[in-house]
This record gives C-alpha cells, structure tokens and sequence, in this order.
C-alpha cells in the first residue's frame, strides 16, 4: 500500500475539526468561512478522487450538489451520499475521494448534496435538504429500487434519519442504506461516550456537544430526525451500520441498531476492533479500511437489482 501517515491524519483531522467547531461558536482566530476551506483542502490533499470518475455540479431542485460518475456506470444505479462535518463544515468537493471511490466500485453514479451546514442553517435544515436532493432524484425518473443511500458521523445519522422523514412524508424509500460511524444520539449518553474519550483519535464528548449546541438551535438533543435512536424507523429499507471499536459513539451505534431491530428494520452491525471514527477515508492505505469499503459496496449491491 502506499505510504499513508494514518494516526497523522487523525491528529490533523481532530485539530481542523475542533477549529471548525470553535469557528462556528465564534471563537478562535480565524473565520468560519475560512476554517470551511482549509478544511476541505485537507480532505482533498489526503484523498484525491481516483482515476476514471468524473464530478458533475447539479442544482437537485435548490439544493447544490455534485454526482460522481464513474466510466462504466450501471445504467439508473445510484448511491446518495450525506458527507460528515458536525452539521458545521464539510463539502463535495471535499469528499470527492470516498465518493469517486464508492462510484468507482459500486460502478453508480453518487449524489452528493451540499446541504446547509450550522450556524447558517440550524436543524433540521441538512435532513430538510437531503430529502429534497432525493426527492429531485427520484423525479428525474430514478426508480427507488435503484438508489441506496449512504453517509458517515452526521451524513451517517441522516442515512437513517431522512428517510425516516421521507416515509413520513410519503415518499418511496430506497433499496439500502449505510450508516458510517453514524452521530446518532446527540445527547451523547452512550457508555462509550466516557469509556473511549481521549481513546477515539479524532473525536471527543466535549467536542460533539459543542458542535450539537449549534448544530440544534433551540431544538431538543432527542429530536428523532437528529438523534435516530428516538426515531419510529419502522418500514424503513435494510441498513448496514459500520462503527470503529475506538469510536466514542460506539455505544450509540449499538443503540440504533437495537432500535432499528426492535422496529422490525432489516439490520447488520459491523463493529471493526481498534479503528476510529470514519476509517473508510482512508482506503488504499489500511486494509480494515479497505475492508469495510469493500463489505458497505457487497452490501449495497446485495440490495440492489443485478447489473
């Protein structure tokens, strides 16, 4: 494999996340707006798309968005992918690495939308946008049977949570979905919270509750479309959850797929031991990495129609 410094990059990754963070709060040196692009230049220098996928920029009925199409595309297949940030940062362009490579395996078209992020654009707006960036999906005449949605830490939530807001709303729901280190209880009450602080590599309590005082506004940190271990999940299509086992968030992690069992959800969690939040970024330089990608695209494609 090529020489990748992984615990480098989580150290960088916990300091960018944490001047994001402290960024939006209004603290810190620099601006949010700054913070967002040094952020996204971080995650483009570290994982550059692979060969053979292109980016297209979309208006997905007001929500900007961009689709990776890889060269030898199934024809309709597509995954929709919520990219990870807090609600705070985080882009397309920042996630065209893990996107190009879900595109490339999966041999689908990815949507990525660029939902609203906090401060900006409190709760629920990223859920309100990433159902309408499906919802346009769906009516440029994708059948749902061809679509599996997938995201990581908050995009991982919202692969549960919109479409708990798409079935409220009566829309048809995808074949799959893939929950990645999913931030699903931002009440953060889990075990692991305490357990694996300080022990997780990119992420802490004290930081997730900074980031989800302003993600929420004045919501509650058990509203169901941002916590989904308070979600009805039921009808909701099959979902893998993939968490590290050094993931403060593990715990919680546990808890949906409980409660996704508990409301008769076809579920499958997948614990990795010793890897922390959002391992898949680096595929190509980790084989549990490489694992886990490989499993998130048997697993989509299980549910998918054959090519």
């Amino acid at each position: 494999m090529a020489s990748f410094n992984v615990p480098a990059f989580y150290q960088e990754w916990a300091r960018r996340s944490g001047l994001a963070f402290s960024a939006a709060a209004g603290e810190g040196p620099e601006s949010l707006e700054a913070v967002r692009l040094g952020y996204r230049k971080f995650f483009q220098d570290s994982f550059p798309p692979p060969d053979g996928v292109t980016f297209e920029s979309v208006d997905a009925d007001g929500v900007p968005a961009e689709i990776a199409v890889p060269e030898d595309a199934v024809p309709g297949r597509h995954l929709v992918y919520l990219h990870g940030g807090g609600y705070l940062a985080g882009d397309p362009q920042g996630y065209r690495g893990l996107a190009g490579t879900l595109a490339r395996r999966l041999r689908a078209r990815v949507l990525v939308p660029d939902y609203r992020l906090a401060p900006e654009a409190v709760f629920p707006a990223a859920v309100d946008d990433s159902v309408t960036a499906y919802r346009w999906l769906l009516a440029q005449g994708v059948a749902p049977r061809d679509i599996v949605f997938a995201g990581d830490s908050a995009g991982g939530a919202m692969a549960v949570s919109a479409l708990v807001a798409a079935r409220d709303l009566g829309l048809a729901l995808p074949a799959a979905s893939i929950a990645i280190s999913p931030w699903a209880n931002l009440e953060h009450t889990g075990a692991s919270m305490v357990t694996l602080d300080g022990v997780d590599p990119s992420v802490s309590r004290a930081g997730l509750r900074q980031a989800a005082a302003i993600a929420l506004g004045n919501a509650p940190q058990s509203s169901p479309l941002a916590s989904p271990v308070f979600a009805d999940t039921r009808g909701l299509p099959p979902v893998l959850i993939q968490i590290g086992g050094h993931e403060v968030m593990l715990s919680d992690a546990i808890r949906l797929a409980a409660k996704l069992a508990e409301d008769s959800v076809p579920v499958r969690l997948d614990v990795a031991p010793g890897m922390g939040h959002v391992w898949h970024l680096v595929v190509g330089h980790h084989p549990a990495a490489d694992k886990a990608v490989a499993d998130a695209v048997a697993f989509a494609e299980e549910h998918l129609p054959a090519a």
